[in-house]
């Protein structure tokens, strides 16, 4: 029998099975692998998709994954014109590009790495045998509610990357990780999945890109863990940029040890639909999280922005600001949860959601969420909605400012300063330049 065929009805519509992880499985004998895999099959099928009558999907809807067929996914044989990326030529240790969810060797590059230092893709570490990713794969995401997403993307994983950072090593240079998504014969599916080890007082900084190459539908369905150890820091980066039909998930599970920092940020404006899932969890005192994000719709678009944040020791810090714009009858979901456990006294949480609306028919459907169990806190939330100033828009245009150039000059300036924020400063132009380019493509939209 098959592979596909040994899969349930409901695991075979979203691809032809999980290579080639499965003939790396196979090959090195890791059955610890395929039990990870079957129990995940099995949860799934007896789940199915999540649907708005969960909580948790409430205001997401995947119905339109159940209309299309999926192709195998193809690495090869794809056009690629340029690599998208965010840092100058040089600056990277790294960079490592995956094709519709499959590592491209001839595609990707990079130099000496710091002793210490492992960055591949998985499914070349699984080859080696790693036998400790039978302690780490999994064991992060497994932790709290059941997730469907997770389950798939466990079942289905075909490749990923890995990087490990040994104790007290500083890695100056970022890790960039390119994933192109491409439909030449029809829809595709893909379910990269990554493993991020920070042992204890090192640092490293990772740029992700999730970029379509051509108009077309397939769908994404990433998931990532994150060990953050001891007094360890990881910069976390993600620019999402997918054909605007194509559907785009992902969730980010991070555990993060005493005094250790998980700083992430997500850039959205593409795919038709997209949900970004952080779940973190603050196990050590004096770990802290910064969890910020800004994004970008017009059209149909639906960008969902979820998180679940457990202070689950004393003094541990969330910072948590999300902003977006959004045009035409584009719609996006803030759902944000700090959740203080017992033990988690002198916690610091603050967390807001802030929406431009720049059109009538435009939605944000906010739920920021406080937990507390315990009473030595100092926590915030917030949630904010409505259009552009309109004083601060009249007093560019008194000065002289065209109208549009003044309601750009605003919308910049609102999400500036989120992005403002990132500890790697040497990013910041170029995702500003990414809200210029959005901008400018609206103004040629409304042009046409």
């Amino acid at each position: 029998m098959s592979q596909a065929a040994a899969m349930p009805e409901i695991l075979s519509r979203f691809g032809p099975g999980p290579e080639p992880l499965a003939a790396h499985a196979g090959a090195a004998g890791l059955s610890w692998l395929e039990d990870l895999r079957k129990e995940a099959r099995t949860r799934f099928a007896e789940a199915g998709l999540p649907t708005p009558r969960q909580e948790a999907w409430k205001y997401t809807n995947l119905r339109p994954l159940e209309a299309l067929e999926f192709a195998p996914p193809a690495a090869e044989g794809v056009s690629i014109d340029g690599l998208p990326s965010l840092l100058p030529k040089g600056q990277t240790a790294q960079r490592l590009v995956f094709v519709n969810g499959r590592y491209r060797e001839d595609l990707s590059t990079g130099g000496a790495l710091p002793a210490g230092v492992e960055v591949c893709s998985l499914a070349e570490a699984l080859t080696r045998g790693a036998p400790d990713l039978a302690g780490q794969l999994g064991r992060i995401a497994g932790n709290g509610a059941a997730q469907p997403m997770l389950d798939l993307n466990t079942a289905m994983m075909g490749d990923g990357f890995l990087l490990r950072v040994a104790r007290g090593v500083q890695l100056e240079l970022p890790i960039e990780v390119i994933y192109l998504g491409a439909a030449p014969d029809g829809p595709q599916a893909f379910h990269p999945r990554s493993l991020i080890v920070m042992e204890p007082e090192s640092h490293a900084t990772v740029v992700e890109h999730h970029n379509g190459l051509a108009p077309g539908a397939y769908f994404a369905n990433h998931a990532c863990e994150v060990s953050v150890g001891a007094g360890a820091a990881l910069r976390h980066y993600t620019v999402q940029a997918e054909a605007l039909e194509a559907v785009h998930l992902s969730t980010a599970y991070a555990e993060v040890a005493a005094g250790g920092l998980y700083d992430s940020f997500v850039m959205a404006r593409g795919a038709r639909l997209s949900r970004r899932e952080a779940r973190i969890r603050l196990a050590g005192p004096g770990a802290e999280c910064h969890v910020n994000g800004v994004y970008m719709l017009r059209g149909e678009q639906h960008c969902d922005n979820t998180t679940v944040i457990d202070h689950l020791a004393p003094n541990t810090t969330t910072r948590e600001v999300f902003r977006g714009v959004l045009d035409d009858r584009a719609r996006g979901v803030f759902q944000g949860k700090i959740v203080v456990h017992p033990k988690a006294q002198k916690t610091d949480g603050h967390q807001l959601s802030q929406a431009l609306l720049l059109s009538d028919s435009a939605e944000i459907d906010a739920k920021p969420e406080l937990e507390i169990y315990a009473d030595d806190v100092k926590c915030s939330h917030g949630a904010t909605a409505g259009d552009i100033d309109h004083e601060a828009l009249f007093y560019l245009r008194s000065r002289g400012i065209p109208e549009a150039a003044a309601r750009h000059m605003l919308i910049e300036a609102f999400l500036s300063d989120t992005i403002n924020s990132l500890a790697a400063e040497g990013l910041c132009p170029a995702l500003i330049s990414s809200v210029g380019h959005w901008l400018s493509d609206t103004t040629e939209d409304t042009a046409a």
